[in-house]
């Protein structure tokens, strides 16, 4: 077997996230070697650090390490930009928590400068890693349902914002670039992209709910009875152009307590019901002209909650000279389709697409796991 040098790794951002990623990157993951961790909140950092066994570090003794290779950036979504652009130019590589960044713009200007520095940027989410939608890739390629012709994709869900109590959650669930498109619609997005290929055009209306008559409910809260100020679209509707033809609507809200996952892809021949584009696993089930629907065996490895195989994906590409499959080229695009989406509701104009990116390499099927092996991905 292929042995590889590891990939000397820190963390910053130790919020929720940072506990699944620091599982997998330090137990599962054989690439990595993790340096440290930090955080903005000391005893955040020195907990995870303690229960993981690596350094507790500031973001600069990070970024002033030269055996650290790679950063992966796992704080809150107004910070993805300004911590992958330090690291970035730190020299080192980037793998980011979704979405890369706020802005166009601040997408743009980390891609452009990954690229000016010869630096490899990755993105979530990886989920489309996951058996479920590498299952869906190949049953897709198949030509089982014929030729993919539209798709559906709805998330609904409450954030339950009158129970939140920290900071953290309101940036999670109402500041920029935390609303439900951009938090949790970015999974469908690139699980569309890496199953139909790149979108030309996007139309579709966003909306901001209420954004001044949700107040915190909860007494532990030191805000409790202020006002609860919402800063992103909570209520979209879209619909995707894909080069290839393929029309798709996208529907994401989380103004309802009713809960409703929704992703199909449907063909001449037939249709794909797919899992939730936010787990790795999850039932796939085809139904063609000949009869119900049917589940179907899952062909790939990976149906547990894996968040970081994206980075490991990452590290073995630098290490191997190739393109990583959760790349900046799919973060970018899909940031776009999500930010064209309001704006072509602002404008009533639609919204044609100025980047573009191509369907990641499938991983090999039929794999089998083991904890032990050095994965060759």
């Amino acid at each position: 077997m292929k042995q590889f040098k590891k990939m000397r790794t820190a963390l910053i951002g130790c919020g929720m996230i940072s506990k699944t990623y620091l599982e997998n990157c330090c137990k599962r993951f054989n690439i990595f070697e993790m340096a440290g961790c930090s955080d903005i909140i000391p005893e955040r950092s020195a907990a995870r650090a303690q229960a993981y066994g690596i350094k507790q570090m500031t973001n600069e003794e990070i970024f002033a390490d030269p055996s650290i290779e790679l950063v992966i950036n796992t704080t809150y979504q107004m910070s993805h930009y300004t911590v992958s652009k330090q690291a970035l130019l730190s020299g080192k590589h980037v793998y980011s928590e979704k979405m890369m960044a706020v802005t166009f713009e601040q997408g743009k200007e980390l891609d452009a400068l990954a690229k000016e520095r010869g630096l490899f940027m990755g993105c979530a989410p990886d989920t489309f890693m996951g058996a479920g939608l590498q299952t869906s890739r190949v049953l897709l390629d198949s030509g089982i349902i014929g030729t993919p012709v539209s798709a559906n994709a709805i998330i609904v869900r409450g954030y339950h914002h009158e129970r939140m109590r920290t900071e953290a959650e309101k940036r999670f669930a109402f500041c920029p670039g935390g609303g439900i498109i951009y938090d949790v619609g970015c999974y469908y997005l690139t699980a569309l992209v890496n199953l139909l290929g790149p979108i030309r055009r996007v139309c579709g209306f966003s909306q901001t709910r209420d954004p001044g008559s949700r107040i915190y409910r909860h007494p532990a809260n030191p805000l409790y009875g202020d006002v609860m100020t919402i800063e992103t679209p909570n209520n979209t509707a879209g619909t995707l152009e894909f080069e290839n033809g393929v029309l798709c609507v996208i529907l994401t809200s989380s103004e309802s307590v009713n809960v409703t996952n929704s992703f199909i892809i449907y063909g001449t021949e037939g249709k794909i019901v797919l899992n939730d584009p936010n787990t790795f696993g999850g039932p796939v089930y085809v139904q063609t002209k000949m009869g119900e629907a049917k589940e179907m065996p899952l062909t790939h490895a990976y149906t547990d909650n894996v968040r970081a195989l994206g980075a490991a994906d990452l590290a073995y590409a630098i290490r191997n000279g190739r393109a990583p499959r959760a790349n900046a080229a799919t973060a970018l695009h899909t940031l776009e389709a999500a930010l064209g989406i309001g704006e072509s509701g602002e404008t009533g104009r639609i919204y044609s697409m100025t980047t573009s990116a191509e369907r990641a390499a499938p991983l090999e099927a039929g794999y089998i796991e083991y904890p032990e092996m050095v994965l060759d991905i």
